[in-house]
């Protein structure tokens, strides 16, 4: 690597030689665009002999060969477009060590136009510097910046009042900057008395690593001895096991049975012999092994790394699920989740519009069910009024989802707590979730988990009966407004599936009234639980592989959402036949009663694209 690819990383770094036994933390300096952030990243590296050798003379000449006035922000603005427009817009990470330990410094953008850089950058920090210019003050996105990292949960801050030099070293001007952002942070929640503010002059290094004669009224820390003041975090790989699952591999063309886990350890380690929990599913297994490539497999393997692992009981598990250690902590389970949100679309985030949501591997379908309260981090202008969500606004949020999703508070993990919101494939905003919100159907989530815990499994995994019947079993509910016509759609579909060899049973809705619910036919029970047993009927036929076919009239959006609850969500096919005054994106197939046989084409169309069914029939 040559001097020129070594300033930085991953831009092009090198890092120094860490040692083992010293301890790693990871910061991030944010702060309004050209308040000094890279210069005082640039003076922290120069000062500390943290540069590769010669680095500092090359970039000297480089200046001087261009007639350009040497900057330390050079030292890691290092891409071309930045310095022509002397703006960062990328989040750098470049390599320090000071007496004591090593650490990872974020060098975060502060132009509007990069707020989702900076977002990426402070959501890896354990700590964070912002830099507040003592000439222009506290700006717009000091403020911004402020609020941000206070909701993505790195509440450890630190302030640098920089240029210092500009005001002559005024402890005046100083101690206002000091006295209204201590004012502005504690109306967002964060305890301004633990705040340090450094006064500093980046351009000249004071107080940056050394003290400093010009400012004799400040009698605090350095940057340097404020870095090394915070205490190490609790490291990753004590916290309780989290492993989002990124996919399932299988390499049965070459003669090998294994099913192997993949994921990369977020949190916690993971060991052969441990018993594991998935989530939200609650299917539990016990590890087999932990694969490796080309070395002996380990028995172990701890946070951060990637990971992949075997199970004893083949499961059926899927991308996006959690796995937990089985005597640890879990994940909370929920459809409907309390967050803080920060939106950066050109487009306001408006309600009943659907969004993704995407939160380590897992990817749901989600929607704005009620806006608390929306703030203005520029000015704390709040409004508890507003349906929609602007650009650059922050808000209080509760947001509801199709399925469940499997997730940790921010007061409790934080590292697997934080999401973002994709629209027209671009992230448009993101935050972190504070907890479940009230949940009507929780009573039923809770009975689901108490059975997959206690659930007696077969021998037989899903993965082999789908390879078996040729089949992934399937639960299609046949809804419409006329109990005849949808029942003999139930049947045809039945029919035409058995014809074609399939595994089907078509069940009418009231066969399970009259049976599996006669004890409650006569008793003022919910419409909830009428419905909660019929997917328990339902579970049991997709247990054993089967697509069932269930048939009813009058079926509310609100029971399609507890019918999800104990059936896989990713294994129901809504049908509806006739004409719907529901919007149509309830249903997943929309069919024609006065033509049966094209009505019953179109939904195996819709199961073959759903891969429910393999063979081309």
């Amino acid at each position: 690597m040559n001097e020129q690819t070594a300033a930085t990383a991953p831009r092009s770094a090198t890092a120094p030689s860490l040692s083992v036994a010293r301890a790693q933390m990871q910061i991030v300096i944010v702060g309004h665009v050209d308040h000094g952030k890279s210069t005082i990243v640039g003076r922290l590296l120069a000062d500390t002999g943290s540069l590769p050798n010669g680095k500092l003379d090359a970039v000297r000449a480089d200046c001087a060969r261009t007639s350009k006035p040497f900057e330390y922000a050079f030292l890691i603005d290092a891409l071309k477009d930045e310095q022509a427009q002397g703006i960062t817009i990328d989040s750098a990470r470049v390599f320090f060590k000071s007496a004591i330990r090593d650490y990872i410094i974020i060098d975060a953008p502060g132009h509007i136009e990069f707020l989702k850089n900076m977002v990426t950058g402070a959501s890896r920090a354990e700590v964070a510097f912002l830099v507040i210019d003592a000439n222009e003050g506290i700006q717009e996105n000091s403020r911004r910046h402020g609020y941000l990292l206070s909701m993505l949960g790195v509440h450890r801050l630190s302030v640098v009042v920089n240029k210092m030099d500009l005001v002559d070293y005024d402890a005046k001007t100083y101690r206002r900057i000091v006295r209204r952002y201590r004012r502005f942070l504690r109306s967002i929640s964060i305890d301004a008395d633990e705040v340090e503010f450094i006064p500093v002059s980046g351009i000249n290094g004071d107080n940056i690593v050394a003290r400093t004669d010009k400012m004799p009224w400040y009698t605090g820390r350095t940057v340097v001895e404020q870095l090394d003041s915070f205490a190490k975090q609790e490291s990753v790989a004590s916290l309780p096991l989290r492993i989002p699952v990124q996919d399932v591999y299988k390499f049965t063309r070459f003669g090998d049975s294994r099913r192997i886990v993949v994921g990369t350890i977020a949190t916690g380690s993971l060991a052969v012999g441990d018993e594991v929990v998935f989530y939200p599913s609650g299917k539990r297994s016990t590890v087999a092994s932990i694969e490796s490539f080309a070395t002996d497999p380990p028995t172990r393997a701890e946070a951060p790394a990637a990971v992949g692992f075997t199970l004893t009981e083949q499961i059926y598990v899927t991308r996006g699920q959690v796995a937990v250690r089985a005597h640890e902590r879990p994940p909370q389970i929920a459809n409907r989740l309390r967050v803080n949100l920060f939106w950066l679309g050109r487009e306001p985030m408006l309600p009943d519009r659907d969004y993704l949501f995407r939160t380590g591997t897992s990817r749901h379908s989600v929607r704005i069910h009620r806006v608390e309260r929306v703030l203005n981090a520029s000015n704390l202008r709040t409004s508890r009024r507003k349906r929609e969500i602007e650009r650059h606004e922050v808000a209080e949020v509760e947001l509801v989802f199709d399925t469940d999703i499997a997730f940790d508070p921010v007061a409790e993990l934080p590292y697997t707590s934080r999401f973002v919101i994709v629209d027209d494939y671009e992230i448009r905003g993101g935050g972190i979730i504070r907890g479940k919100a009230d949940d009507a159907d929780g009573w039923i989530r809770e009975n689901v988990r108490l059975r997959n815990f206690a659930w007696d499994r077969s021998l037989i995994s899903p993965v082999d009966r789908a390879e078996r019947y040729n089949q992934i079993a399937t639960l299609v509910v046949i809804n419409g407004t006329d109990q005849a016509r949808t029942r003999d759609m139930a049947h045809r579909l039945e029919q035409r599936l058995f014809q074609d060899g399939k595994l089907s049973y078509s069940l009418y809705v009231g066969n399970v009234e009259r049976g599996v619910s006669a004890d409650i036919q006569e008793v003022p029970v919910s419409r909830d639980e009428h419905v909660r047993r019929l997917g328990e009927v339902a579970h049991l036929f997709l247990d054993a592989g089967l697509i069932l076919i269930v048939s009813g009239v009058s079926f509310r959006p609100a029971d399609l959402d507890v019918l999800r609850v104990p059936v896989n969500p990713d294994a129901i096919v809504t049908v509806h036949v006739g004409n719907t005054d529901h919007d149509r994106t309830t249903y997943d197939v929309v069919v024609d009663d006065n033509d049966p046989v094209a009505a019953v084409d179109q939904i195996k169309q819709r199961l073959r694209r759903n891969g429910a069914i393999f063979s081309p029939q």
